[in-house]
Parts: structure tokens; C-alpha cells; sequence
């Protein structure tokens, strides 16, 4: 009885079907990431028909998600994050229900046609998407399922299965939709309060650098720092040297320059493009005074409001916006705060 539970194609002691197991998930990991989140929902690269149909047919095996539905939650997310609208906010629907249930709230808010249709274009819309991988969704996991148990036997290849099946669920929809809303550390000063969990993106293909992901949606590299690690970016260079992907965007690295003499068009374009750089420069400056004067303390944040206006959304144009920032310049230098002064300078450098 035992050879027949444990018998397949493939015979490994216990810790090669736990490496298997790894590997297959490992393999979902990054088409999540490098297809479904970078190239499909933020358009941050593009793929190769070959690379993209495999992400596709992998992902019916093992998910079972569907590549308009999975993109249109996601967009949803970015686009009323920490709203009541967003789709698993553990700001709003607390951290368990999003940590331990984010699966059912994804399969909510894909049965929603107005999400699909409003946040779902541009994704996947050929034949084999409508005719298998959209409307046989079981018959993906059916043959994986089958392959697994045929390969490592009744009992080790249902555990693989039941593993591939639960990854995406616990790792994508809980613990990065909960915990990288909920607690880490911040690079950037986001709307939302979106936080990277740990410095290496590794076990969930980067996503862990989730702060540096909602700064910079665009970009198809999740780090931001030195220390930091995105595995999912090491891959799409690989793909990259073989003619598999095309990166098309990446979060801007501010340059500097010798101080213009006054603010300009060019000056707040920069300001503009590095606006989470400038913030987390502006917090440094701010922390300097913390224990000082209470009102220069208040003079910062409120001046710190008046830097975000610039960036906002607004209906002035762009002589309007830069006079503004030549007056917020003027008085942060006239100031007589110590930090402000330095920092009003710096900001005339950015290129």
C-alpha cells in the first residue's frame, strides 16, 4: 500500500519533493510578478509572445486566475488605495481579514463586471484566452493536479498540488495586500500607507518592496535602495539578455547639479519627477529640528503642505506652478530655520 501512495514516475527522498515543491511555486512566484503585476497591470515591460504565453499557460495550471480579472483588481487597488472602494485594504477591512480571507476578497471583487470592464483593458483577449484559459479555468489545475500525482505518487504529489494551489492565495492576495499595508518600513512618503515588509524580495519575487512599488508604479524594478534585493528584477534581466523582455520604465534617479540662481521651469519639472526623493529629504531636514523651537517645527509641516500642492492635482499651469515654487523658495530661505535654508538650496539642484 505504501508503494502505491508514494511510487511515481519520479522517486525522491522527503527533501527532494520539498525542493520540488519550492521550485514549481517558485515558478508561479515570478509569473505573478514579472507578468501578471510588471508587464500585464503597470505595463512596465513588455514580453516576448513566447515568455508571455508561458506565464499565461502556467498560470492556468497552477492559479487558475484569469489575466483581465487579476490586473483589473489590481488596478482598482492602486487606484482607490485606502479608500472603502479599495478591493483589501487592511486599513479599512482590518489586517485578518485581509492577512487570513485576502483570497475571498479577490474573488469578490473579480465577480464585480464593473471592476473588469472599467479597470480591465489592454490584457489578453485572443482565442486560447477565451476559449480555454478563460472559460476551462478547473481544467488548468485538473491537469496539473493529475501530472503531480503521476509524477511523485498519490500522497506527495497531492501536498505539491495542495502547496501550488494556496501559494499565490496566502503569499500575493494575504500577506503583501495585508502586511504591506499594515507594517514595515517606508521609503517614500506615499498617499497610502504602503510599506516594504523586508529589504529582500526573494520568497515573493520582490513584491516584499511594496512601498517602493506603490511610489513608483511604473517601474519595472521594485528596489529603490542598495540594500535592497528584488529577485522578480533579476529575472527580467535575464529575460532582457535573451530577447524575451523589453524594460520600458524604471523609477527616476535624481541628479544634481551646481544651484540655479533662481527657480525655473526645468527646476520644477525635476522637483516634480523626484518628488518622493525630494519628501524623504524634506523628513531628514525635519527630524533635525524636532527638538527645537516648536513653532520652525510648525513652519516645516506647514510648508511641507504647500511643497505636495505642487504635485497635486491642479488646474494651474505651469508659469503659475513655477512662480509658486520661486515663493515657497524665498520664504523657506528667509526663514531663518537652519535645515529649511538647506534644504530650499538643495532643492535648486535637482536635475
Amino acid at each position: 500500500m505504501d508503494s502505491i501512495l508514494f511510487s511515481g514516475v519520479v522517486d525522491l527522498p522527503w527533501w527532494g519533493y520539498v525542493a520540488i515543491a519550492l521550485a514549481l511555486t517558485h515558478v508561479t512566484t515570478i509569473a505573478v510578478t514579472v507578468f501578471l503585476h510588471r508587464h500585464q497591470a503597470h505595463h512596465a515591460l513588455d514580453l516576448h509572445p513566447a515568455a508571455s504565453h508561458f506565464f499565461r499557460l502556467w498560470l492556468w495550471l497552477t492559479t487558475g486566475m484569469k489575466t483581465r480579472e487579476w490586473a483589473a483588481v489590481h488596478r482598482k487597488h492602486h487606484a482607490k488605495c485606502e479608500t472603502a472602494e479599495d478591493p483589501h485594504s487592511p486599513q479599512v477591512l482590518g489586517i485578518n481579514r485581509v492577512l487570513w480571507g485576502g483570497v475571498f476578497l479577490y474573488v469578490t471583487e473579480s465577480s464585480n463586471r464593473d471592476t473588469i470592464e472599467r479597470y480591465g483593458q489592454g490584457t489578453p483577449d485572443d482565442w486560447i484566452e477565451r476559449n480555454l484559459y478563460s472559460r476551462f479555468v478547473l481544467l488548468g489545475l485538473t491537469l496539473m493536479g493529475v501530472t503531480d500525482v503521476i509524477l511523485f505518487g498519490i500522497i506527495p504529489g497531492v501536498l505539491i498540488f495542495l502547496l501550488q494551489i494556496v501559494w499565490i492565495p496566502f503569499w500575493a492576495a494575504g500577506v503583501i495586500n495585508g502586511i504591506g499595508h499594515y507594517w514595515g518600513y517606508r521609503n517614500w512618503s506615499t498617499e497610502d500607507v504602503s510599506t516594504n515588509i523586508v529589504p529582500w524580495g526573494i520568497l515573493i519575487g520582490g513584491e516584499e518592496l511594496h512601498n517602493n512599488h506603490h511610489a513608483y508604479v511604473l517601474s519595472a524594478r521594485l528596489s529603490n535602495k542598495w540594500y535592497e534585493f528584488d529577485i522578480g528584477w533579476m529575472y527580467i534581466r535575464l529575460l532582457e539578455a535573451l530577447g524575451l523582455a523589453t524594460v520600458k520604465r524604471l523609477a527616476p534617479v535624481p541628479r544634481f547639479i551646481a544651484a540655479r540662481p533662481a527657480v525655473d521651469l526645468q527646476t520644477l519639472q525635476a522637483v516634480i519627477t523626484h518628488r518622493h526623493d525630494v519628501l524623504a529629504r524634506y523628513a531628514k531636514a525635519l527630524r533635525r529640528i524636532r527638538f527645537e523651537e516648536g513653532s520652525a517645527h510648525h513652519t516645516m509641516q506647514a510648508m511641507r503642505r504647500e511643497l505636495t500642492a505642487l504635485w497635486e492635482r491642479s488646474m494651474a499651469s505651469r508659469e503659475q506652478l513655477v512662480r509658486q515654487l520661486q515663493d515657497w523658495c524665498q520664504r523657506a530661505e528667509s526663514s531663518g530655520i537652519g535645515p529649511l535654508i538647506a534644504f530650499s538650496q538643495r532643492l535648486r539642484c535637482y536635475a
